[in-house]
């Protein structure tokens, strides 16, 4: 399945080039849909379409360093302010002053960032996975990371090129099935002396939500463009936890929903935090919807559902206006 209509183009923003797809009305409320780890604009297909058959004006970027956007190859050029900067660029060449954004995995993270850096840039914001978390000031996430070993996937992203190279021993559309396809509720730790590609495992049978040819578009992508510009996303967590300083106990006060699959890496602990007091406290505007059956890739796993959630949302903070 290909999203109809889509149309590709690629926008300079903050000093880049992102290759971004977007549908629907140009005089429609701006929506936009910022992907996670490892995908593309093609992970929000199917919102992509729904909203904008429902009046919407639809955004969806690869982000730097992914598919088609443009590549760099340092680290610190994948911070949260640069890429809050390169969706405050892109808000800029649309002319709106607001836009609806929504986020999975690490475009959750970037969501989350830009409602703390630019909330008078955001109408509201729907968070897919990834919950905001306060900075803790005495522990950097490197640290954090290494509590669980050397096996947890975060720590074993960190050294350039050691992914990489675990990676490249597999062909990229095995690589894809392995982390789409996975149905792991723990935070993904390998044995000892294992690489994680090598402990994620493959279904004998395809689930129904997405096809063969629809990995395949993801798989030609990444072979072409690489890992290290999203690999490089975690090799910069330090460098974040820095420049988040200063927002150390802010809360975020946009209008925000926070959907997560009961089944998402880490759930028990996600659940746990999402429905306790601390979440609401420092994110108080916040809807929380869990979808008991779902897993990490929700947004294609339960599309019509998500999508549903999505607008609703909107609809009504644009009836509230």
């Amino acid at each position: 399945m290909t999203t109809s209509l889509a149309r590709e183009k690629k926008i300079k923003t903050n000093g880049i080039w992102l290759n971004v797809a977007e549908k629907g009305d140009d005089g429609g409320p701006l929506v936009l849909l910022l992907h996670g780890f490892p995908e593309t604009w093609f992970s929000w297909r199917h919102q992509i379409d729904f909203l904008s058959s429902h009046g919407y004006h639809v955004v969806a970027p690869d982000l730097r360093g992914y598919g088609d956007s443009e590549f760099l190859p340092s680290h610190e050029s994948y911070t949260v302010s640069h890429l809050v900067a390169d969706v405050i660029g892109l808000l800029d060449h649309y002319d709106t002053a607001q836009a609806f954004v929504a986020g999975h995995d690490w475009g959750s993270v970037i969501g989350w960032s830009l409602c703390l850096f630019r909330p008078d840039r955001v109408k509201g914001f729907i968070s897919l996975s990834v919950p905001y978390s306060p900075r803790d000031p005495n522990l950097k996430p490197s640290k954090f990371s290494k509590t669980f070993g050397d096996g947890l996937y975060i720590t074993q992203f960190q050294k350039p090129g050691r992914a990489e190279a675990a990676f490249a021993k597999h062909d990229c559309k095995i690589v894809m099935k392995k982390f789409l396809l996975t149905t792991r509720t723990d935070f993904m730790v390998a044995p000892p002396g294992t690489e994680i590609i090598d402990d994620l495992e493959i279904p004998s049978k395809i689930p129904e939500w997405i096809t063969e040819e629809e990995i395949q578009v993801y798989a030609d992508k990444f072979q072409k463009s690489g890992f290290t510009g999203p690999l490089n996303y975690y090799r910069a967590m330090d460098l974040n936890w820095e420049i988040l300083a200063p927002w150390e106990g802010s809360k975020i006060l946009v209008p925000t929903k926070f959907i997560a699959g009961g089944r998402d890496i880490g759930a028990k602990e996600t659940m746990e935090y999402v429905k306790g007091e601390m979440f609401k406290s420092i994110v108080p505007n916040v809807e929380v919807v869990v979808i008991e059956d779902g897993h990490h890739f929700i947004q294609q796993e339960k599309a019509k559902q998500v999508s549903e959630e999505i607008l609703s949302f909107f609809n009504k903070l644009r009836t509230t206006e």
